[in-house]
């Protein structure tokens, strides 16, 4: 049976900053066209070149570009993230992973963005990127947590607490469970929670998992104030 796969779940990532080894994810991509390497050929034909004919010898690798298009949404943060790459020329790292985990990470700079908005249909955008330097491609590793979970909301009963999940590296599957003192609360393993009156006095916290073909790795987020009543 054929391996061959859909692209459904790729994610096309940008570095927070330059050497910072953090990443975040790139929303609304459909279509990402990764970096392609030619060698260029170097012509070292000589008046003594056998057979009359032409001889060269490889030169330098050249990374081409690499390119993707998006959803288009005015304001939106990844909007606003590659419109200020645009105009800073900042050379940074930046990652494709594949759905089975394989990434493909190399530095480059946004040379282009050219957004479409049509009459009638969904807005896009292209993006082309300048790649630079050495293109590596990985197989697929266990996630982890580069970025702890955040808790946002007030600890009190009736009141919904929500979980930012974090950053991760190899991002994989995100599951939750919400604990309260530090036990389990059965059933709460959606990324929201809402204190019960048996949990006043008493902290909340969420474990956040994530799991891929390699293995998996959780992170705790850090405490709430004390449940207080409603």
């Amino acid at each position: 049976m054929s391996d061959a796969m859909i692209g459904y779940d790729t994610r096309f990532e940008i570095e927070t900053a330059p050497g910072a080894g953090i990443y975040v994810e790139l929303e609304e991509v459909y279509e990402i066209t990764p970096p392609a390497s030619t060698i260029s050929k170097v012509d070292v034909t000589s008046f003594k070149s056998p057979g009359r004919r032409r001889e060269f010898i490889p030169g330098l690798t050249e990374n081409g570009a690499a390119s993707l298009n998006m959803n288009f949404v005015p304001g939106s943060p990844s909007d606003l993230r590659i419109e200020a790459l645009r105009a800073s020329g900042e050379v940074l790292s930046m990652r494709i992973t594949y759905p089975n985990g394989v990434t493909v990470t190399f530095d480059g700079f946004v040379e282009e963005y050219t957004p479409a908005v049509p009459v009638d249909d969904r807005m896009t955008a292209a993006v082309s990127l300048s790649v630079t330097g050495e293109i590596l491609i990985a197989n697929p590793v266990a996630p982890t947590n580069d970025v702890p979970p955040h808790i946002s909301g007030v600890a009190q009963v009736g009141q919904v607490l929500s979980v930012w999940p974090g950053l991760w590296s190899a991002l994989g599957d995100i599951t939750y469970q919400w604990r309260v003192d530090g036990s389990p609360v059965s059933g709460a393993t959606g990324p929201t929670f809402t204190p019960l009156v048996s949990h006043i006095g008493e902290p909340v916290t969420v474990a956040v998992t994530s799991t891929n073909s390699q293995g998996s790795d959780t992170a705790i987020s850090g405490p709430t104030a004390n449940v207080v009543a409603a």
